[in-house]
């Protein structure tokens, strides 16, 4: 009987609450508009230094026993010695492969044991070890860590299998159109005597030529702890974690002249528009890649083109994505972005498309490119500031997201506040401020284009279109000979 009474009172509520739902009549004419952007509020980083000069950022993230460690080292590929390219990506991915008395095995198995997870990279402006451990295992972890940064062995059979590991990704690259175009495009805008024109990891030559005194040499002149800082975020404080850095990372000291990295200096801007077309016989897509020198990541202008690229092609209800993909079906995914570095990367807009409608997306892009130098119309601002704003907090979500933030805040050398206020600088880009940036940063007429794919297939479509002078380049003056 209780039950029969609890279910009509039940019946009885859901009735009323529909009555009333229904009474409110939804207004459904207009998508709801999005909160305004929330505040980010992030704890601030507690700088200091340890004894050898290495200085020390923490940041205290005490709602899980986990913390984060990354050492960032002022050095990456464009600190390359010129004839050697590769030895300072080849150097990263060799520190953990036996450190401190340790193989390559034990080092993982020790590493694992303590419910950690250890990497190494290497980018174009730095180095980075990254270590992720249980506060638990902290005391156990460091020694490791400071073993992988001081003391690597370079053992030569490791050496030798990563120098075969990286000749066969050059081999299969020489068949993947995807990636052909990745080395294509740089070396169009920068030119091959410039850093950033050049392959990251070298190339096949480079490969062969590069040896452990190569990689003793940097190790040895830029993995200093002068030259780098440790970032620790996670459920630790000042006081109890520095006297264990002390006694761990505080010993590093290198022995032997340093090093010192600079930043490659700025490419000289395209002046023309020139196209490339890079031979793929039998090529089951083109590959698409158009533009020219962009911004350093350091550049005031930064919240304005990251909107302006949202408009463009920086989401997927973006200008180009939604022209080429959603409009015409001539790709799976359009896009464009700025690379951020110190010195100025590649402003980029590409897609992978149909062979037979190269031409015809090749006019697509040159049309949003025209059509963003004109005004943009209220609502869709509105909508790409939201996009980066409302998005933008999700990069600091976890110990290791707010630490690769804080690698991008120490590598750019951005101020302390710049990320609490970019959401602020966000909201406050104006339409004036968009057209200015494209007017600036989007010039088509100078971009360089490069396609790769069949030539028989698609030349005679890409030189109907008149956009310049097409040179055409065969894989092997693109990637030499193996």
């Amino acid at each position: 009987m209780t039950r029969f009474f609890q279910h009509v009172a039940m019946m009885a509520f859901i009735g009323a609450a529909g009555i009333t739902l229904a009474a409110q009549k939804p207004d459904r004419s207009a998508p709801p508009r999005p909160a305004a952007p929330p505040a980010l509020k992030l704890p601030p980083a507690q700088k200091s230094a340890l004894s050898n000069g290495l200085a020390v950022w923490i940041i205290e993230q005490h709602e899980v026993p986990l913390v984060q460690v990354n050492l960032i080292v002022r050095a990456g590929s464009a600190a390359d010695p010129a004839g050697t390219y590769g030895v300072a990506r080849m150097t990263a991915n060799m520190l953990d492969e036996g450190a401190g008395g340790k193989s390559a095995l034990e080092l993982a198995d020790a590493v694992e044991f303590l419910g950690a997870e250890l990497t190494t990279l290497s980018t174009f402006d730095y180095s980075a070890i990254r270590l992720s451990t249980p506060v638990a295992g902290l005391a156990d972890a460091l020694p490791l860590l400071r073993d992988v940064i001081a003391s690597p062995a370079f053992p030569a059979e490791e050496l030798e299998r990563l120098r075969k590991e990286r000749l066969t990704e050059l081999l299969q690259a020489r068949d993947d159109p995807a990636t052909i175009i990745e080395i294509a495009f740089p070396r169009f805008v920068f030119g091959e005597k410039h850093r950033f024109g050049t392959v990251p990891g070298g190339g096949a030559a480079d490969v062969k030529a590069m040896t452990l005194d190569d990689l003793r040499a940097f190790h040895r002149g830029f993995y200093r702890p002068e030259n780098s800082v440790l970032l620790l975020v996670g459920d630790v404080t000042p006081a109890a974690v520095l006297p264990l850095l002390e006694q761990t990372l505080g010993r590093w000291k290198p022995g032997g002249p340093a090093a010192k990295a600079t930043a490659p200096p700025s490419a000289p801007q395209l002046t023309r528009r020139q196209l490339y077309l890079v031979d793929k016989p039998g090529a089951a897509q083109s590959q698409i890649r158009i533009g020219w020198v962009g911004v350093p990541r350091s550049t005031p202008d930064y919240p304005t083109v990251q909107v302006l690229n949202t408009i463009l092609g920086g989401s997927f209800t973006s200008r180009l994505n939604t022209n080429l993909r959603e409009t015409h079906g001539y790709s799976y995914g359009a896009f464009s972005g700025f690379e951020a570095r110190i010195s100025p990367g590649a402003f980029f807009a590409g897609a992978g498309v149909q062979t037979d409608k190269t031409a015809e997306a090749l006019k697509e892009f040159f049309n949003e490119f025209d059509s963003i130098l004109r005004p943009i119309p209220a609502d869709e601002l509105d909508k790409a500031r939201n996009y980066v704003a409302l998005g933008f907090p999700a990069q600091f979500e976890t110990n290791a997201d707010l630490a690769r933030k804080l690698e991008e805040q120490v590598v750019h050398s951005l101020p302390d506040d710049y990320f609490p206020s970019y959401i602020r600088a966000v909201v406050q880009v104006s339409g004036a401020g968009i057209e200015k940036a494209a007017q600036q940063y989007i010039q088509p007429e100078r971009f360089a284009v490069v396609v790769v794919g069949d030539r028989k297939m698609i030349e005679a479509g890409i030189r109907a279109l008149n956009l310049g002078p097409i040179n055409v380049v065969t894989i092997d003056q693109l990637l030499g000979p193996m």
